[in-house]
């Protein structure tokens, strides 16, 4: 059998911490897999991880490569990507990876592509850990790494998670979201994609709750969050009121979209900038129940790695010296 092998690429910020990425190769290799891309690690550009027709490439060169990898692996996120979305080659993306077990991976402003993808190649991505800040990290999630290889090797998966409240609720619809702030950026652009009914979630990291509540009242105005069946808000990391919000905080801002809205909203789940997080595939089937502060989101039909290769055991997290 041969390893997975997972393909480096940098389509946002280049990787400040040089050590969280250098940690995250030898996990990876620690595991099993192979690891390829790694020159990407050693550019950039001001505040990207190279220069636009570089980072594109990233993209571009899965159109065109004669053996493709399972994985490919965002190193981190920050922004850059948005930059990209008109240099993408939509159409040989498709024809080259629909129907194959090649599998793009990342969070953040990784959003911004999953997105267009999936708006102009039809393309299934998928929202999880990122090589840096997470199979990188000090002290990294067993959580986290568990349920990426749990969803990437099986034809469906779930998660599951604590939320506030006595609402019941069983819904089904595309699964689909990311970051609130890139999601938000791309309304009105031909690069975001019209999804009815779908189950929505966003997450977003250092914004004021203020600025979140005015997001989120950009998919209200524009009528997208009254298109979904439910939104589910993922972590908030420090998104902290200032003094001059004289006691008005995020849950204060979700309170105000839950009044608005004829959408349930659903708290709690772990994905965002936080170490724990799931992995979630962008536009496919979904499920998504609440009951008794217990909620279950469960998904399938998604590209996922086919047999042949040796897979990481998603019990054994990798010791690195």
């Amino acid at each position: 059998m041969t390893a997975t092998t997972i393909c480096l690429i940098a389509p946002s910020g280049y990787p400040h911490d040089r050590p969280a990425v250098t940690r995250g190769v030898a996990r990876l290799r620690a595991a099993g897999c192979t690891v390829d891309g790694l020159e990407v690690l050693d550019r950039a550009e001001l505040r990207y991880a190279g220069a636009d027709p570089e980072r594109v490439a990233d993209i571009n060169a899965l159109a065109t490569a004669e053996v493709l990898p399972d994985i490919a692996l965002a190193i981190r996120g920050g922004y850059g990507a948005t930059r990209l979305l008109e240099h993408l080659h939509y159409d040989a993306l498709r024809e080259r990876l629909a129907g194959t077990s090649t599998l793009l991976v990342g969070h953040s402003d990784f959003t911004a592509l999953q997105l267009a993808l999936y708006k102009r190649a039809g393309l299934t991505t998928f929202g999880g850990p990122m090589l840096g800040p997470d199979f990188g990290a000090a002290e990294p999630s067993a959580f986290t790494w568990q349920h990426f290889w749990q969803t990437l090797t099986a034809p469906q998966a779930s998660g599951n998670w604590q939320t506030p409240g006595d609402a019941e609720l069983d819904v089904e619809g595309p699964l689909w979201g990311g970051n609130l702030a890139v999601l938000c950026s791309l309304i009105g652009t031909p690069y975001f994609p019209a999804i009815e009914g779908g189950i929505l979630f966003v997450e977003d990291v250092g914004e004021p709750p203020f600025r979140i509540e005015r997001l989120l009242y950009q998919l209200h105005l524009s009528g997208v969050l009254d298109r979904q069946r439910a939104l589910v808000l993922g972590d908030f990391s420090q998104c902290r009121p200032s003094a001059y919000d004289n006691g008005y905080d995020l849950d204060s801002g979700f309170a105000q979209i839950s009044r608005l809205t004829r959408v349930p909203l659903v708290h709690g789940m772990p994905f965002g900038h936080e170490p724990d997080k799931l992995t979630l595939p962008f536009g496919v089937p979904a499920r998504l129940r609440v009951t008794e502060g217990q909620a279950t989101l469960s998904f399938n039909g998604y590209p996922h790695l086919s047999g042949g290769a040796s897979r990481p055991d998603p019990g054994r997290f990798p010791e690195i010296p």
